[in-house]
């Protein structure tokens, strides 16, 4: 492979929520389900793209995130699953599908989001990322990123193999994909095929009739499992079948057109990588579908982490502030840190940063997260606290609180225009070589760094009242005193 493999299309937040059935409602004949147990996953192009990355390639994925807390868990599960996030701007809210799950069955589902909202503008680097892939999964939804037409420019002019998966409410895939996947249904409505042949012709009509009006190379129909059949030009429809295979074939189309995809970039043959995809999505739903074939990583991310202490803390609070700036045309300015002793260095790199733009999130490290990077003895100050002094300060517009070393997975969600770190013009670093400046790149934010005051350091404070000294205008007293008074003096 010479660049990242890319899935573009629809993301959507599922969770899967296991409990117990044990008597009905009393005012309705229906069960009462007591929840035990709760997973959250990428769904749709999202979890492809997990399926993908877990094979160990380098994946990017293109799709539209919305500016609320689905979407910053959606940011937090994507970056557990070490996949890179292009997102582009997604009016209205994250959809979602919630599976209520009793003794391996599901009860109901749940979906909520409402319509489909309009995708926004591609970045530069959205459309060099197409240009450079080693291939293309567009994996299709039917709510809107697929029809984009820069987006289908794109992936029509690159030289990469596209697998295009098709959703009955999506456009046409566009001309010249190496393979399209459609299932049973899809095929048959996409195609508007006849009813009254057998499930092979019909399967093999449809195909064929894709093929000829999207000009495509292939077009493989999957058969559930009875595996796929694949229709070339020209050449009779070659019938992969399936190893037998029982259980939740949730998911068993994305590993499908993941595993296609993966083996098209490796080189292989299109009959190939059909029959690898086959075997792939055999195992998977075998080895208990989604369930099992989650990575841990995905599985164990913490949800986004929302603390008390007024409207301006929590996913919701910022993805809030930066829907309203975005709308009126503004600036969103955002910057990070464990700020554990609020002190005047801080303030004063919080106020500059504010006159950046037209709002300011701060991205601020959990307890987990602050203990990772500086030891069990940190923080002084717990994450509420830290918050809520954050929250209290006028050029702070929203504090969002993350659980990962970095702030890259919530920066991938706000898409900030300008990010600020805290440093020393004199260092000679520059904004350049900060490490969120990849990151930033994607949607064309920048990166900058503004002075800091000389002989602040949260770290020298707690040093010095622990030794029971002051230390550049801090009194020589114990912790408590120092949080005091750094809080008092920042409000």
């Amino acid at each position: 492979m010479t660049g990242p493999v890319v899935v573009l299309g629809d993301t959507l937040l599922d969770r899967d929520v296991e409990g117990v059935v044990n008597r009905l409602c009393p005012d309705s004949p229906v069960p009462v389900l007591e929840e035990t147990t709760h997973v959250d996953r990428p769904g749709g192009a999202g979890l492809a793209a997990v399926f993908a990355a877990a094979q160990g390639a380098e994946v990017a994925l293109v799709t539209a995130v919305a500016d609320d807390a689905g979407g910053a868990r959606l940011g937090t599960l994507l970056a557990a699953a070490g996949v890179q996030l292009y997102a582009l701007p997604l009016a209205g809210a994250t959809p979602e599908k919630i599976r209520l799950h009793a003794r391996g069955r599901v009860l109901l589902r749940h979906d909520r989001g409402g319509p489909a909202g309009d995708p926004g503008e591609p970045s530069e680097a959205v459309l060099r990322l197409l240009a450079t892939a080693s291939a293309v999964l567009v994996s299709d939804y039917g709510r809107g990123v697929a029809r984009h037409p820069a987006l289908r420019a794109a992936l029509a002019a690159t030289r990469a193999p596209v697998v295009w998966d098709p959703h009955p409410r999506g456009p046409a895939a566009v001309p010249g994909v190496s393979l399209a996947t459609p299932n049973e249904s899809e095929a048959r409505e996409l195609a508007k095929a006849p009813p009254g042949s057998s499930r092979l012709v019909t399967a093999s009509r449809g195909a064929q009739a894709l093929r000829r009006r999207w000009q495509a190379g292939a077009v493989a129909v999957t058969l559930g499992g009875d595996g796929a059949l694949l229709c070339h030009a020209g050449s009779t429809p070659l019938v992969v079948p399936a190893p037998a295979a029982e259980g939740d074939t949730c998911g068993a189309g994305d590993r499908f057109a993941a595993a296609a995809t993966l083996a098209l970039a490796r080189g292989a043959l299109v009959s190939e990588a059909v029959q690898e995809a086959v075997a792939e999505a055999s195992a998977y739903v075998a080895g208990g579908g989604v369930a099992t074939a989650l990575p841990a990583p995905v599985r164990t991310a913490a949800p986004a982490v929302v603390v008390g202490g007024g409207d301006r803390i929590g996913a919701a609070a910022a993805g809030e502030v930066v829907s309203r700036v975005r709308a009126a045309g503004g600036t969103v300015v955002a910057t990070g840190g464990c700020f554990d002793l609020l002190h005047a260095g801080h303030v004063a790199t919080l106020q500059a940063a504010r006159q950046l733009g037209d709002c300011l999130v701060v991205c601020l490290n959990s307890d987990a997260s602050v203990a990772g990077l500086k030891g069990p003895e940190r923080p002084v100050v717990p994450q509420g606290d830290r918050g809520r002094l954050l929250a209290a300060l006028g050029c702070v517009d929203a504090v969002l609180i993350f659980d990962e070393p970095t702030p890259h997975a919530a920066l991938s969600w706000l898409r900030p225009d300008i990010w600020v770190k805290g440093g020393d013009y004199a260092s000679g670093g520059g904004a350049e070589t900060l490490p969120e400046a990849e990151i930033l790149a994607r949607w064309g934010g920048h990166t900058v760094v503004v002075p800091y005051l000389d002989g602040r350091s949260t770290t020298d404070m707690i040093a010095a009242a622990r030794a029971g000294r002051g230390t550049a205008g801090w009194p020589a007293s114990g912790v408590p005193a120092i949080v005091r008074s750094t809080a008092e003096g920042a409000a």
